[in-house]
């Protein structure tokens, strides 16, 4: 990865050290959406990817019911696991009853889970049935969803997925005012002191990163831009100069 780009926030390879910042307001990573790879050459093209050092793979999981779209379930989780134990796999749950699933997802080898708020009654037993699979916790909101709704539990949290188009379909162009949700969320966890990383998704591109970076966001999930136009590599490295450099 080029390096230069310098100031406060940093390019963060690993996962693990992502989600162990002291300080959450520096890191920055990319987390390909494998929505937009390659199918027929996954494991290809996931290898290429962690040659970028780029070792987060966002996997969009969808049921046709949740969203007006059917993704993937559990077994492309364990297709993936079987390609690299150092690949960090996110699953974002976009699906009704996700806690019926949850054990099906850790054992397949997700390292955390994303769940929608939505999609859920009690918000805060839906968490500790997440961290019981052993996983990390993230929730998810739509475009349209108040802050408020999660705004109780952010101390319960490791991540935050603000989805800046409506989920359920890859491509969409980023809807501007969902930038005001990462900076309103930045702003409480700055003030509370609290550590949960920012995760966006949805229209992420060389000309939205540094905008989402600058609003306070870590980990920009991005699919299009990463595995369509160019390579793996360049498409990463690209991405995340746009976005430190915006956002500085």
């Amino acid at each position: 990865m080029s390096a230069r780009v310098t100031d406060s926030r940093r390019f963060v390879a690993s996962p693990a050290k992502a989600f162990g910042s002291n300080f959450a307001d520096r890191v920055v990573a990319v987390a390909p959406s494998i929505l937009s790879a390659d199918f027929a050459n996954l494991g290809r093209e996931l290898r290429r990817m962690m040659r970028a050092r780029c070792y987060w793979a966002h996997a969009d999981v969808m049921d046709g019911h949740f969203v007006p779209n059917i993704t993937f379930g559990p077994p492309m989780v364990r297709c993936m696991r079987g390609v690299s134990s150092r690949l960090f796999i996110d699953a974002h749950l976009m699906i009704e009853e996700p806690l019926k699933f949850l054990d099906a997802f850790a054992e397949a080898g997700a390292d955390s889970i994303t769940i929608h708020a939505e999609a859920v009654d009690n918000l805060s037993r839906a968490f500790a049935a997440v961290r019981r699979a052993q996983v990390h916790v993230g929730v998810s909101v739509r475009p349209r969803t108040p802050l408020r709704l999660i705004e109780d539990v952010l101390d319960q949290l490791d991540l935050v997925l603000v989805m800046t188009v409506e989920p359920g379909f890859g491509g969409q162009e980023m809807l501007p005012n969902t930038v005001n949700k990462v900076r309103q969320l930045a702003a409480r966890r700055e003030r509370d002191k609290l550590k949960f990383l920012i995760q966006v998704d949805g229209g992420i591109n060389v000309k939205t990163a540094g905008l989402v970076v600058a609003a306070g966001a870590n980990v920009l999930v991005a699919g299009t831009s990463v595995f369509q136009g160019g390579t793996i590599a360049e498409n990463i490295d690209k991405l995340m100069q746009a976005a430190l450099k915006m956002g500085a």
